[in-house]
């Protein structure tokens, strides 16, 4: 395999060295922003890095084939390939590298243990463990957390699920360093021999433990649930893919769990602060773990074999390509997750992280690790709140794709234990919860500053941080759901405060852009408010505390553009002033339609002229300079319709329909709106078909009937889908789709975005067909 030419970046791209280990993110952060697909020379493998390309491949299990995910990255030398003969070494195809149809009706098999009601049976246990094991060490004032405790109990936790004797634990440790080296590791000629000698061993115990259960398949774990099911459909779960799975989930089920809660605990610690706010609030905790396996995960990359001739990111691939998709770096990605770098608990796009797969490879044992993991913080944050990180250098085991500290030395005082004066401290004082966050885990707090009119019946609203911690920074279009009181009102108002403007460090790629102090929104009171608006300027004063989640974009602006038009009506203009101040900051040529009644009631008239002068074009019906919106398409069709100009609108439907109309034949996503309401009518079930919906990580089917939407029907089966409007405008209730044709009724998906068919909005939109495949 070859690709020319390959960027000086490129050559030198090592996944073994220091860089790519101490921190996979950053060390790719120059592809991110300039080459996010590229050839790797000493690797042999495309490597992607951004959110969307990942996330695409992902999907498609059929151009791209996952056979080389458990592949040796580095192939091996014949003496240690005659090594791994002399055990009979047979490790085939898993859940991980099996290529469909054979996976989904194997998973679907085998998933039943993975439930969130036959996982919360482990719960007494895990808790057992990590308490027991806190207890030795609790008076020590010193701890080295990975040997004493993050590698052994998610073993043990393993084992258990699993239904195989922890006799061997040591032992199995060993082995499953070996396995780690031996796939995604590059070990020395030397070294090769030995670790084939691990993991032919590993593979023979995997045999022999498995002969035993047979003998009791009617024990607890999973293997033995596989025996039984053996017998069932013998030419779905053969002998083979239960040996391998064997071996495989050993590894699977506790060496990512063990990374995870060691790199969270390091991530924490050096964000004291974050820290902090866990010991005080532990219903943090649940999203806690999701942000902590966005921002530093256990999983740095996966890997894909392209089956044909292909594109990733507009980059031609050819067939037989391998791929290295770094996970970790799509998890890092400012076109996904607003100021990806910073660690905030209370990002509420946390869970959408790639460290677990997605799809219909996504990982099986997630809410397992997730249980444990919230398990471990939960204690240790209510039994050693002043633990703080010895000093120390940071190693990992050299490889591609799993990632965790290869020791973690802590410290505390134990004369200021909690428990030695309140005893309450050892009872459990949060529910785990089994599964995604809700969004009662990552709302976030902020305090009115100021409340101002911005024009007659609007109310320019400052807001603050009120408990100290660090407001992402947000991009321009950008959006936060406020609660409204005690009235279970949730609305969405635009920022329209300028965001910070990025600097430059010196000797670093990427641009970092310094955090605001506070959020600005406008809110118009509106005549037929329904009840967000009303609330608002009836009820909100100075000084008081919100419940506030995002910011969220739906409304962004393209990475490149030549020219903008923005046009907005009303109040509108909140993320418009936004979009404006952005392009004037980066120098592309702009113009902005203000469009309104009487100039009294336009907000941010005055603060307009001043920042963007006779860039600014103010039609006022009161004044006679209403705006012909057909004329201004006229003005600007020779470069709308070749792609030169981009239209930003938000403003009344009626205003947006009649653009759409006037710019039918401009390119998609060229003309790009943000919606005040939507034209979604009740349902009509004279007008609806039924459909089968089949939820691939639950293994379930639902039928959505012609009377209830989808999001009715998912929570009627217990799936707890966030919503707002409930009418498809705040994008709030996305679920994935894997697989069918969606009738997309929302106004939050671009064209291109609907075409992609990965995602729904399931309050309102439905299957276009009888069937669909979602990733819950």
């Amino acid at each position: 395999m070859s690709a020319c030419p390959v960027s000086a970046n490129a050559a030198e791209f090592d996944p073994f060295g220091d860089g790519y280990q101490q921190d996979p993110p950053a060390y790719v952060a120059w592809s991110r922003e300039s080459e996010p697909v590229f050839y790797s020379p000493q690797l042999d493998y495309w490597v992607v890095t951004r959110y969307d390309d990942i996330k695409a491949i992902f999907r498609d299990n059929l151009t791209f084939s996952p056979s080389v995910a458990l592949e040796k990255i580095t192939p091996t030398s014949q003496e240690a390939n005659d090594v791994l003969a002399s055990y009979d070494y047979g490790m085939n195809r898993t859940l991980v590298n099996e290529d469909e149809p054979a996976h989904m009706e194997r998973r679907r098999a085998l998933m039943e243990p993975f439930s969130p009601e036959h996982l919360a049976h482990h719960e007494p246990m895990v808790r057992a463990l990590v308490r027991e094991h806190v207890d030795a060490f609790i008076d020590e004032g010193r701890a080295e957390l990975v040997n004493q405790m993050f590698w052994e109990i998610p073993l043990t936790v393993a084992l258990e699920f699993l239904g195989v004797p922890d006799d061997d634990k040591p032992k199995l440790r060993e082995y499953s360093v070996a396995h780690t080296v031996n796939t995604w590791g590059r070990p020395e000629p030397e070294e090769q021999v030995a670790v084939a000698h691990a993991v032919g061993n590993f593979w023979q115990y995997a045999g022999g433990v498995l002969e035993r259960m047979r003998e009791r398949p009617d024990d607890e774990g999973w293997m033995q649930y596989g025996i039984r099911k053996q017998r069932e459909l013998p030419e779905v779960v053969t002998d083979s893919y239960l040996h391998s799975m064997m071996m495989a989930g050993i590894v699977a089920a506790h060496e990512t769990t063990a990374n995870g809660i060691a790199n969270a605990v390091k991530l924490l610690l050096e964000n004291r602060v974050i820290w902090d706010q866990i010991c005080a609030d532990p219903t943090l905790i649940p999203n806690a773990v999701e942000e902590c396996l966005r921002h530093n995960g256990s999983q740095a990359a996966w890997r894909r074999l392209t089956t044909k001739d292909t594109e990733i990111g507009g980059v031609a691939v050819p067939a037989g390509a391998r791929i290295l998709m770094v996970s970790s770096s799509g998890n890092h990605d400012p076109r996904r997750f607003e100021d990806p770098e910073l660690v905030d608990v209370r990002r509420d796009d946390a869970a959408d992280h790639l460290t677990f797969g997605y799809g219909a490879h996504q990982c099986l044992g997630k809410n397992l690790a997730r249980m444990e993991m919230q398990i471990f913080l939960e204690e240790l944050t209510g039994r050693l709140p002043h633990m703080r990180l010895a000093e120390q250098d940071f190693s990992y085991v050299p490889n591609t794709s799993f990632r965790g500290p290869e020791h973690l030395w802590v410290e505390w005082d134990p004369q200021a234990n909690p428990e030695r004066t309140d005893p309450a401290v050892l009872r459990p004082r949060v529910e785990v919860n089994i599964g995604e966050p809700t969004t009662a885990h990552h709302s976030r707090p902020m305090r009115v500053e100021r409340v101002i009119d911005a024009a007659d019946g609007v109310r320019h609203i400052t807001l603050a941080s009120a408990d100290g911690s660090a407001l992402p920074t947000f991009t321009a279009g950008s959006h936060i759901d406020i609660e409204c009181g005690d009235t279970g009102i949730v609305r969405q108002y635009s920022l329209c405060g300028t965001p910070p403007a990025p600097v430059q460090p010196e000797g670093c790629p990427v641009p970092h852009v310094p955090r605001p102090e506070h959020y600005e929104i406008a809110v118009l009171r509106e005549d037929e408010s329904r009840g967000g608006s009303a609330w608002v300027h009836d009820h909100l004063r100075e000084g008081e505390v919100l419940t506030v989640r995002g910011p969220r974009n739906h409304f962004r602006l393209p990475e490149q553009a030549q020219r903008y038009v923005f046009v907005a009506g009303g109040i509108g203009i909140t993320p418009i002033r936004a979009m404006a101040a952005q392009a004037a900051r980066e120098g592309t040529p702009y113009e902005i339609h203000y469009l309104g009644r009487e100039r009294a009631g336009m907000a941010f008239v005055d603060e307009l002229v001043a920042e963007h002068g006779d860039r600014l074009l103010v039609h006022c019906s009161s004044e006679g300079t209403r705006t012909d919106l057909r004329a201004l398409v006229s003005d600007n069709a020779a470069d709308g319709r070749a792609g030169r100009v981009h239209v930003y609108a938000c403003g009344p439907q009626r205003m947006i329909d009649d653009l759409t109309v006037d710019t039918a034949d401009w390119p998609e996503d060229t003309v790009v709106f943000e919606h005040f309401s939507s034209t979604l009518g009740e349902l009509d079930p004279e007008q609806e078909h039924e459909f089968t919906v089949h939820l691939a990580d639950s293994d379930i089917d639902v039928v959505v009937t012609r009377d209830r939407t989808l999001l009715q029907t998912l929570r009627d089966a217990g799936l707890s889908i966030p919503s707002n409007c409930q009418e498809g405008l705040c994008g709030t209730c996305e679920v994935p789709v894997l697989d069918g044709a969606v009738d997309h009724r929302d106004v939050v998906l671009s064209a291109s975005e609907r075409r992609e068919g990965d995602r729904m909005m399931s309050c309102c939109s439905r299957a276009t067909g009888e069937h669909l495949v979602l990733g819950l």
